[in-house]
């Protein structure tokens, strides 16, 4: 607590007043020496009478407002007021007000924060049980048929074992983005910040995905650009980035292309995905990057989504600085784009 806070408690001035007392009372036996000792005794007594009295009125009026700081202390503790405002300990003790409304919307920062944090982490383990529960019980199903007897029929029985391995595939791939979206918000994840050639970048990326791209007859290209610049960054978190944005595009395309491409903003270089798909609702533009959030969750968890791609890319892309920008219209498609330093 600051020092001005403790100079106010004890209300010094009345212990000037009573300073001043005492010293008038020396300053009058002095005149009066030479005056019959009755009197000098009277004035004595009538003087120690009066500073007494002084002094038990200070003391009590501290006693008052200790009282009074201790019940506004105790009200803090069991929650009784719900503004800041509500406090006051009155003019003498501005300062230790001050302090007190500061530690008090402190607190509440806090108490809200922690509630948040604790709902976070409910719906989180509730997301996790859920998704979690869905392959392994589709697992769980296509080996019980296959153990029925299925596994003896030829027409059957490979259809039922592909099912099962790609839901394994799923479950492997959810499990990898809950240990990478754990580390990375955990701050256990380490970046490696270098320069490297954007466009070999990009071009790799591209060719790797394609084959998906193809699958579903999708074009899927790189807009030309310089193919001397540089993205300052790590290379290994931003092809995780690439990766997601791509194949989020190519999942939510029916027809027509997913395009890559840079532009060049001053200081720095906005990559972006552009896909001419079915769009995003409006509504749903600023929860799209939360974890297990999916604008279509049918249709997600159908073509193996995890639901956490948008949340990691988000993550990673802030660790370099900047934020993801999603642009989009509903039947005509999407534009998700950041930024990475010159």
């Amino acid at each position: 607590m600051k020092n001005n806070v403790h100079k106010n408690i004890f209300s010094q001035r009345k212990f000037y007043i009573l300073g001043f007392f005492a010293t008038a009372s020396v300053i009058i036996i002095l005149f009066l020496s030479s005056s019959p000792k009755s009197v000098i005794l009277f004035f004595l007594l009538l003087n120690f009478l009066f500073s007494f009295l002084l002094f038990r009125k200070i003391q009590n009026e501290r006693q008052a407002e200790l009282e009074r700081i201790k019940k506004v202390i105790e009200g803090i503790r069991k929650n009784s007021f719900r503004e800041a405002d509500e406090i006051v300990l009155g003019r003498e003790f501005e300062a230790l007000e001050s302090e007190i409304k500061y530690a008090f919307l402190k607190a509440q920062t806090d108490i809200r924060s922690l509630k948040k944090l604790e709902q976070a982490r409910s719906e989180f383990l509730g997301n996790v049980s859920h998704e979690l529960r869905t392959p392994i019980f589709a697992i769980q199903g296509f080996i019980e048929t296959l153990l029925d007897g299925a596994i003896d029929d030829k027409n059957v029985n490979r259809i039922f074992l592909e099912k099962a391995n790609n839901h394994l595939i799923n479950l492997n791939n959810l499990l990898s983005d809950l240990i990478d979206i754990s580390m990375i918000e955990a701050g256990q994840m380490l970046m490696s910040f270098r320069y490297f050639n954007g466009y070999e970048f990009l071009n790799s990326t591209v060719q790797e995905l394609i084959p998906a791209a193809s699958n579903k007859n999708i074009l899927l290209q790189v807009e030309p650009f310089d193919e001397e610049i540089k993205f300052f960054g790590d290379r290994k978190r931003l092809t995780n980035v690439m990766n997601n944005l791509i194949l989020n595009a190519v999942k939510y395309t029916e027809q027509g292309s997913v395009t890559v491409g840079v532009r060049d903003e001053a200081d720095r270089y906005r990559i972006y995905v552009k896909d001419t798909g079915i769009g995003i609702p409006e509504s749903d533009l600023k929860r799209v990057f939360e974890r297990f959030y999916r604008v279509d969750r049918d249709r997600s968890r159908e073509m193996g989504g995890t639901g956490l791609g948008l949340a990691i890319v988000k993550h990673i892309v802030e660790a370099h600085g900047y934020t993801v920008q999603v642009e989009s219209e509903l039947g005509r498609g999407s534009e998700f784009s950041f930024c990475l330093k010159k």
